[in-house]
């Protein structure tokens, strides 16, 4: 299976967190055969001093997306985020990892949504991943990422990115 997952953090070594979770990932989910650079951003749906680093990673698994899903929260757990935002209430993060797209999946479960439900309104997902799959296409919205984000950037009057 191939699956995009995106990777932010905004508390701690920010940095090393992303790494940390990447080195899981590869362990534990399959092997990432590309991964975007860091990019800095400002936190969105929330108020707080700490900027984020986001990267978005590609990586083909083995492993069925129930699975998948069920070691990204492990390993959240395991480099220290202790609580989940809920009912839309963010908060700072030491280390936050979604799922984007898996193959062309399309799944609503209370407990998980593919494609991810708000990644083509966010530039800080989009941008990371056009780096690695400008051409991939959303399996419900069927538009490109560099489509997507274009779009999401027309709405938004450009990136959340800190200049």
């Amino acid at each position: 299976m191939r699956i995009f997952l995106s990777l932010g953090s905004n508390l701690g070594d920010k940095q090393k967190n992303i790494e940390t979770a990447y080195q899981k990932i590869e362990e534990r989910i399959g092997t990432i055969v590309s991964a975007s650079v860091f990019y800095v951003s400002k936190p969105v749906d929330f108020q707080s001093d700490n900027f984020f680093i986001n990267s978005v990673c590609e990586v083909y698994s083995l492993l069925d997306i129930d699975a998948v899903f069920a070691i990204t929260q492990e390993i959240e757990k395991e480099i220290g985020r202790d609580k989940k935002s809920i009912n839309g209430i963010h908060t700072d993060r030491i280390i936050d990892i979604d799922i984007l797209l898996a193959d062309d999946l399309v799944i609503k479960t209370p407990e998980l949504t593919i494609p991810h439900p708000r990644m083509h309104l966010r530039t800080f997902v989009l941008e990371p991943m056009r780096e690695i799959a400008a051409d991939v296409v959303h399996p419900v919205l069927e538009k490109t990422i560099k489509e997507l984000l274009e779009d999401a950037s027309f709405f938004t009057g450009g990136t959340n990115e800190i200049p």
